[in-house]
């Protein structure tokens, strides 16, 4: 028996890497810019980030990812000045091995975090598997939505991918969705819970806080208002550093 909540986190992991520098001439073979590196930052991503997340706040988290999750790697190049990316390098854009998911005993945790980059570590036919096997599962996926994620419980999907599907979701999908509005806020069932107007530094990794505060509130108080404003508030404090950050 646990004393605090007990999350699991399933789903593809990655390397972040931020070098920030700054350019200052253009390359004389091509009309580019040179970037003078200053300083590199790399921390864990993805799924990585959801269950670093759940750890600051103070959650019990466990991570089931993929193996030897650095091989996967993103890097950004960004100016120390501005915070403006100017370029992103993606590195073995597939995770190495599968999820076994059946071998997980989800009984042990209060709920399941789903954190699917669609990078084939996970299958439709495995996150539907979760939703079946446990009553409180939140997913965040990079797959267009259909009957197999009907399983979950609740569903964030940011703004963008909402606006390329919503004529495919059905009313049972629809109902489950947690819709994030960048600084429009986040909307659920019709309602729409701003947040405060504030610098933005860095998105990058916000939606992991965000589902992660999500699950940690709503396992507390069972009340999915509270629960979107917690992250809302949340994901706005980590916007407001630069990088990947948690709360």
């Amino acid at each position: 028996m646990t004393t605090k909540n007990s999350i699991l986190v399933v789903g593809e992991s990655c390397l972040d890497v931020f070098t920030y520098g700054s350019c200052i001439r253009l390359c004389p073979e091509a009309p580019v810019p040179v970037f003078n590196p200053t300083k590199t930052i790399s921390n864990g991503g993805m799924a990585f980030n959801v269950h670093k997340n759940l750890e600051s706040l103070g959650a019990s988290s466990q991570l089931f990812t993929n193996e030897n999750h650095k091989r996967i790697s993103k890097t950004r190049f960004i100016d120390e000045n501005t915070n403006h990316m100017f370029m992103r390098l993606d590195k073995n854009d597939r995770a190495y091995g599968k999820c076994k998911v059946k071998k997980i005993n989800f009984s042990l945790y209060d709920a399941v975090i789903i954190s699917d980059y669609n990078k084939g570590f996970l299958s439709e036919e495995d996150i539907a598997y979760i939703g079946e096997n446990h009553n409180l599962v939140f997913l965040d996926t990079k797959k267009i939505l259909g009957s197999w994620c009907e399983t979950v419980d609740y569903i964030k999907i940011n703004i963008n991918e909402y606006e390329r599907t919503r004529h495919m979701l059905n009313e049972a999908i629809n109902d489950k969705l947690i819709i994030t509005r960048g600084s429009g806020g986040a909307s659920h069932g019709g309602i729409t819970y701003p947040v405060p107007q504030v610098e933005i530094k860095d998105t990058s990794g916000a939606g992991d806080t965000f589902i992660a505060a999500l699950a940690v509130e709503y396992t507390k108080s069972q009340e999915i208002e509270k629960a979107i404003l917690s992250a809302n508030e949340c994901a706005t404090m980590v916007v407001q550093k630069k990088g990947v950050s948690t709360v």
